[in-house]
Formats: C-alpha cells, sequence, structure tokens
C-alpha cells in the first residue's frame, strides 16, 4: 500500500495539481470534443469508457511511465538521464495538438512552479535541456525537487489529468456535475493500476493503442467550430 504523503507533500501537490494553477489546463480536451462531435462519446457511460482506455492504454500511460521516469532522474541528480527523458517526452507527442497541450503546461507549469516554488531539480532540468518541457516531465521534476514521493505524485498526477478530461466531457457533451462525479470516481480504479503499471514499466515500454484517441486529436485540429485547444 502506497504510504500518504506528509502534510507539506501534500499541500503542494494540492496546490500544483489545482484547477487554479496557472497551466491552462481547462483549455484542453485531449482530442475528446471530437469524439463528441463524432458521436462516441455520447453520455456518461461512453465518457468512462474513452477515458478508461486513454488512461490505460493511449496517452495518461505513456504520460505516467515519463513521470515515473523524470522523477527518478531529477531525485538521483542524473542531469543526463533527465534531459533524456525530457527529449523523448517532448518528442513522443503523437499529433501536433497534443504536443501542443503538453508543451504549453509543461512550460506554464515550469514558469509558475520557479517563481512561487523554486528548487534545484527545475535549475538543473532547464540548465541541462533548453526545448519545451512536457507537462508529465514538468510536475515530475518538480514533485522530485521537492521531496514528494514518486508514487504520491504520480497518482495525484494521473487523477489531475483524469479530473480534466471529465470536466471537458461535461462541458461537452453535456453532462450534470453530478454523473461527472460518477465517471471521475469509476475511473479511481483505472488511475491506480496505470500508476502500477508505469511504475515498473522501461522507457522501451512506451507506446499508445488507444488509435481512436489519437486520430481524434489529429482530427480535432482541422474541427469547423471548437471550445477547446485540443
Amino acid at each position: 500500500m502506497t504510504e500518504a504523503p506528509q502534510a507539506p507533500a501534500l499541500y503542494r501537490l494540492m496546490a500544483w495539481l489545482s484547477p487554479a494553477y496557472p497551466v491552462g489546463a481547462f483549455s484542453y480536451s485531449s482530442g475528446i470534443e471530437w469524439a463528441v462531435e463524432q458521436g462516441d462519446i455520447a453520455d456518461a457511460a461512453s465518457l468512462k469508457a474513452w477515458l478508461s482506455v486513454m488512461l490505460a492504454q493511449g496517452g495518461g500511460y505513456c504520460d505516467a511511465v515519463l513521470f515515473a521516469h523524470a522523477h527518478r532522474a531529477a531525485a538521483a541528480g542524473d542531469d543526463k538521464a533527465l534531459r533524456d527523458v525530457a527529449e523523448l517526452a517532448a518528442a513522443f507527442a503523437p499529433t501536433k495538438e497534443r504536443h501542443l497541450e503538453t508543451t504549453a503546461q509543461g512550460n506554464a507549469f515550469i514558469e509558475a512552479t520557479r517563481a512561487a516554488w523554486p528548487c534545484a531539480a527545475i535549475d538543473h532540468l532547464k540548465a541541462g535541456w533548453d526545448g519545451p518541457v512536457a507537462y508529465p516531465v514538468a510536475v515530475a521534476v518538480s514533485a522530485a525537487g521537492h521531496g514528494v514521493s514518486l508514487e504520491a505524485a504520480l497518482s495525484a498526477y494521473l487523477q489531475a489529468v483524469a479530473a480534466n478530461w471529465v470536466s471537458a466531457g461535461v462541458r461537452l457533451v453535456p453532462l450534470g456535475q453530478t454523473d461527472g462525479q460518477r465517471v471521475l470516481a469509476a475511473l479511481e480504479l483505472v488511475v491506480a493500476a496505470t500508476a502500477e503499471r508505469a511504475l515498473s514499466a522501461t522507457l522501451d515500454d512506451l507506446g499508445s493503442s488507444a488509435f481512436r484517441a489519437d486520430l481524434a486529436s489529429a482530427r480535432h485540429e482541422t474541427q469547423y467550430t471548437r471550445l477547446f485547444r485540443s
């Protein structure tokens, strides 16, 4: 069983992964907007099914693996490994919109955290990698730099990602807030299983089989009417 984070770690995780943290997460849907328009997502059940695949077999899982390796590299002070993970994460996005989504949020997270919660790990990341920073790498490095355990940080990160996806679905389908919370509750075991699988994964295990979700991200770029940036 994962040990509960201590009060300072819990406080930081809640601050960094709050919807109020200035990364603009509310403006991205990870292709959910296209899936709703096409009829793939039409109610709470289909939203839950779609997000389960994204978490366990798509971008959620890939982000979790990158998160774990970035956290370990930062915690160990291994600047070369950290640079390699940061570069891979920036290059691994399957579509232009997914790249925008992860790097815009990642860069915003780094800037906000350097200003309010500075730490040496972030400085090492910026010194070793001058390219765009993917969101999971940004959060992982900050967590490692502040002594937040990998297990707690990864679970919190995946829950925040799932909550943002659910929020997009609630607005787009549309669904009621209670239905949205039912979907989020139903994803709890998927989040836990994805985190556990990612903790033992190597970078060679990276890969997505959520083909429809990746297609949705690509198709969203030319969608005629859009509320979201991705």
